[in-house]
């Protein structure tokens, strides 16, 4: 990467791990590679683009695993300690990453970290350690290879005598190589879309240790003081407030209310048993804590309690969201409080995400509801509103073990697949993904915008890389119509760009709306020591989100891809604000070459064009794809 000049915010320094060779060697990263590609994101597009070769079996020794932060990690800026962990995924077989919070990030970049790069894979279970300057692997076949990710956290800091060693591991469902496999860390914190846990088990790497007490050096401290302690106030008020207060699950009642709430695998938008499931049963019946991450102010992370008196799960504690409302609740008509938080607590312990863990339960369901699986082939019921055969459902995924842990332990994807070949014909209608990524907590039926957001997210159905979910819950644009495609395409590109920009400097969402475009600027000038504006650092987002869409058409994309599932476009719902609409074909494909059009990409194949190219500055793309 050449000779480093000194920034500030950054290490500058990257970690390589060959664990095929038990190797592990850091070199410097350049000022320019940073100041091109910002952090977190932007250096896992760019560190795969160069680095993994096309083709290659993501669940191989050939893939690449990258682990990032950005500059403002280890700050006192609040929402800062995020991570991203990046690799080809083997549940989409697209660009694939993950990020999460905790204390993570706070702790490696003490350590004097800013990436790591992990090829190759070791001929038996380790784990890597990155205390300070020293760096090591430890084999582990016999002490945590098997254990979930809370036990594997736990001991790992009661080995080193220290309750602020940061760990990150994958539990029994990583090992396994499963698609959907999770990272976690801090106990109730994921890494968890796209299965990069998979990725880190097919390696034999069970988990990361970090621990540091490196400052972290900014470039203009008096002014960097004075403009952290605004946005700490800020984080403090009232655009904070609802993830603070009754936490993310009070987006229920409000999708619910607009016909957005996916309820019974997506026949509905709108969930009939609502007042048992919202954030004010959550928050006033089960919740023990609020809980904040290192070097935040917002404590969005809600911590839910079973009753010691419950026959099945007693003193269960677990973290509860909006996606796992969803997930195990809505989706599977699912209303009982102590089966949701066993299944979340199921799937972050062994290490499965739980938004598509959820999301291929309730494919499950309705697949036993008309009579593609079985009572006999399952060895138990599982219709809609199912409590602890859902928990054993959810378990046998988790393990791949029996009926559902063999169709359904890759997602819905696959399991749609699988069963086809057993000739159930049409089993993969009810396979509700983009890319082969299960869908968050978002009913398009009557979401015209983010029909078109969700669908061309890099990384397969999300709401946190494409927020365009925005432009129809305000009503920016009329959410059943489809006119004026480039103007809804220049919007759905804002929020996009928006989103790569934070997730690679890298920043949480729920502090969005504290941050003007000119805030971000001013940050990582007086961070860093690069004076930018809020221009360079937008245009230097574009690229980022141009190239990992320039990875997926090398791996095999096409126009196809960027599709909402078939039963948007057939099955209306029956109740509700949205009852009877269905998505046009027509006009989502008019808004989808509006997008196209405005990122500067050729408006019918979707392909970034060489004069866009040119002026992000790739020319090293042009030819390769």
């Amino acid at each position: 990467m050449g000779e480093s000049n000194i920034l500030f915010g950054y290490s500058q320094k990257r970690l390589n791990v060959d664990l095929t060779e038990g190797k592990i060697e850091e070199v410097p990263i350049s000022s320019d590679f940073c100041r091109d590609w910002i952090g977190c994101y932007g250096f896992g597009a760019k560190v795969l683009w160069d680095e993994l070769k096309p083709g290659i079996d993501p669940l191989g020794p050939d893939n690449v695993l990258v682990w990032a932060t950005g500059p403002i990690a280890g700050t006192i800026t609040p929402a800062s300690s995020k991570y991203g962990v990046f690799a080809k995924s083997p549940l989409t077989n697209f660009f694939g990453y993950a990020i999460s919070s905790g204390s993570v990030a706070a702790q490696a970049k003490r350590a004097g970290l800013d990436l790591i790069v992990i090829k190759g894979k070791s001929p038996e279970p380790v784990y890597l350690v990155i205390d300070d300057d020293n760096r090591y692997l430890v084999p582990c076949k016999e002490s945590l290879w098997g254990k979930g990710c809370w036990a594997t956290e736990e001991i790992l800091r009661e080995k080193f005598r220290d309750q602020r060693l940061a760990v990150m591991s994958i539990g029994p469902s990583g090992e396994m190589t499963s698609r959907f496999g999770c990272i976690t860390n801090d106990r109730n914190r994921q890494a968890g879309r796209t299965g990069i846990g998979g990725v880190m088990g097919s390696k034999n790497l069970k988990a990361i240790a970090f621990r540091g007490i490196k400052g972290i050096k900014v470039s203009k401290n008096a002014e960097f003081y004075q403009f952290a302690k605004k946005i700490i106030k800020d984080t403090k008020g009232p655009r904070t407030s609802k993830y603070s207060g009754l936490g993310t699950a009070a987006g229920m009642d409000k999708y619910s209310n607009l016909g957005m709430l996916p309820s019974y695998n997506f026949r509905e938008g709108v969930f009939d048993k609502i007042d048992l499931l919202n954030a004010e049963v959550l928050n006033n019946e089960w919740l023990v804590k609020k809980v904040a991450c290192s070097q935040c102010t917002v404590a969005c992370d809600h911590l839910a309690k079973v009753p010691k008196s419950h026959p099945d799960y007693p003193n269960l504690v677990v973290s509860v969201d909006h996606e796992m409302l969803y997930s195990f609740g809505s989706s599977t008509g699912c209303v009982d409080w102590p089966t949701i938080l066993k299944c979340i607590q199921l799937c972050d312990d062994y290490g499965i995400d739980a938004i598509s863990g959820g999301a291929t339960a309730a494919m499950a369901c309705e697949l036993f509801d008309i009579g593609l699986i079985t009572e006999d082939e399952l060895g138990y019921a599982l219709p809609f509103g199912s409590t602890k055969n859902l928990v054993r459902f959810t378990e046998e995924i988790c393990l791949r073990k029996n009926f559902a842990g063999k169709i359904f332990g890759d997602g819905t994807r696959e399991a749609g697949r699988r069963l086809e070949e057993m000739g159930r014909k049409n089993a993969s209608y009810y396979a509700i993904h983009i890319k082969g990524l299960e869908l968050p907590a978002f009913d398009l039926h009557g979401m015209t915008n983010f029909a078109v957001g969700m669908s061309v997210s890099i990384r397969g159905a999300c709401h946190l890389r494409n927020t365009a979910y925005g432009l129809d819950l305000r009503g920016n644009y009329n959410r059943f119509e489809y006119n004026d495609p480039v103007g809804r395409g220049k919007a759905i590109v804002t929020l996009e760009d928006d989103s790569t920009l934070t997730d690679s400097l890298i920043m949480c969402k729920f502090a969005r709306g504290v941050y003007e475009f000119d805030d971000l600027a001013k940050l990582y000038s007086l961070v860093t020591g690069l004076e930018v504006d809020a221009k360079y650092l937008f245009t230097r987002a574009k690229a980022i989100l141009t190239l990992s869409k320039c990875f997926n058409i090398r791996e095999g994309w096409t126009r196809a891809d960027d599709h909402p599932p078939e039963r948007f476009f057939k099955q209306p719902h029956t109740i509700g604000p949205t009852k009877g609409f269905l998505l046009s074909e027509e006009g989502f494909q008019s808004m989808l070459s509006g997008y196209y059009t405005v990122r500067g990409w050729d408006p019918e194949t979707g392909i970034p064009t060489e004069e866009t190219l040119k002026k992000l500055g790739m020319d090293f793309v042009i030819g390769k794809l």
